[in-house]
């Protein structure tokens, strides 16, 4: 009988235990600032890697996209060139009484918008010329009737210039600071289609305005006597840009940045006597402040070098992008050797 009554008191005491209830433990403060000590120091320096990658990357980025703007720059110009038959040295843009730099575009900004690849090219006109006088195609119908007519060739005047920006504000100096990049801008000056059985140009109503003639073109022109009537002087046509981010580091106290010897460059050979012999100032037409675009003319055999230096680092920070030798795979530089199409008249 106890031995009964003590199992059921002991049953009992299983299912109604009368001690203090269990609790669930948690960290401690200590324990979660020690916890947060230690993400930090994780967290921290792989945020820095990471941040640092991000950087590097967009350094990158930039360098090739401004290595890929110089390429595709001079690759066009070389394209252009090709088409020339008479260009012009420095001598004949800069230097003497017959000089055509007052004949060229902008020429009351002689600071800030400089000259420095001039040449006269064959431009083909596609499509323009009806094949026969009696047809019913004129000039400005050949697009719809392309079996009526052939194309043609007209003389443009092609000018390369180097812009300088001093607006802060303008598209072309971003990101926006002190000194703003220098770009590249391409005139063009196009004589008008004529007519082959009369050499008379066709009437404005039967051309299209790619087949007129541009108000500045000076129809006086022969280009035997390149230096005489270039331009009208007036009504030019607004340039468009062919690259940015073009140097404007003063060059004035680097002397490794200043062209070659045009003369040696180009292999020129002097003229015979009495001309006097060709100096580097009769070959090399640049921006003396920033020698970023120049060009190497030999005139008498129709040859020019053209080298440019873009600025990538510029794109990324608005001060502090001048040229460094230390950096200088942030400044690309491109060159191409072109000979046109003849000598003069040719």
């Amino acid at each position: 009988m106890k031995t009964l009554l003590r199992l059921l008191l002991k049953s009992q005491h299983q299912r109604n235990p009368s001690g203090p209830p269990q609790t669930d433990k948690g960290m401690t403060l200590v324990e979660l600032l020690v916890g947060s000590i230690m993400a930090f120091l994780i967290i921290t320096p792989m945020l820095g890697f990471v941040v640092d990658m991000l950087n590097t990357d967009r350094r990158e980025q930039v360098k090739s996209n401004t290595e890929q703007d110089l390429q595709a720059a001079v690759d066009f110009i070389a394209q252009d060139l090709s088409q020339a038959i008479y260009i012009y040295d420095n001598k004949a843009i800069n230097i003497g009484p017959n000089a055509i730099r007052s004949k060229l575009p902008e020429s009351a900004n002689v600071a800030t918008r400089i000259p420095i690849l001039v040449f006269w090219k064959r431009q083909q006109i596609k499509n323009s010329v009806p094949i026969y006088p009696s047809v019913t195609a004129k000039p400005h119908t050949c697009a719809i009737r392309p079996n009526e007519c052939n194309d043609t060739y007209v003389l443009s005047l092609v000018a390369y210039y180097q812009f300088k920006e001093n607006d802060q504000n303008s598209i072309w100096c971003q990101p926006s600071g002190a000194s703003c990049p220098t770009r590249i801008a391409r005139y063009e000056i196009r004589d008008g289609v004529k007519n082959p059985s009369t050499l008379d140009y066709y009437p404005p109503s039967e051309t299209t305005d790619e087949q007129k003639k541009d108000t500045a073109f000076n129809d006086k022109f022969e280009i035997s006597k390149p230096t005489d009537n270039v331009t009208t002087g007036t009504v030019f046509k607004a340039p468009e840009v062919l690259v940015n981010y073009i140097d404007d580091t003063s060059t004035t106290t680097i002397p490794a940045l200043d062209p070659p010897d045009c003369k040696t460059t180009l292999g020129v050979t002097d003229p015979p006597a009495p001309a006097p012999a060709l100096t580097q100032g009769d070959l090399l037409i640049a921006d003396p402040d920033t020698n970023s675009f120049y060009a190497c003319v030999d005139t008498a055999r129709n040859i020019a070098r053209v080298t440019i230096r873009g600025n990538s680092l510029r794109r990324l920070q608005p001060t502090g992008a001048n040229y460094d030798a230390n950096k200088s795979a942030y400044f690309p530089t491109a060159t191409v050797q072109v000979q046109g199409l003849g000598a003069r008249g040719k």
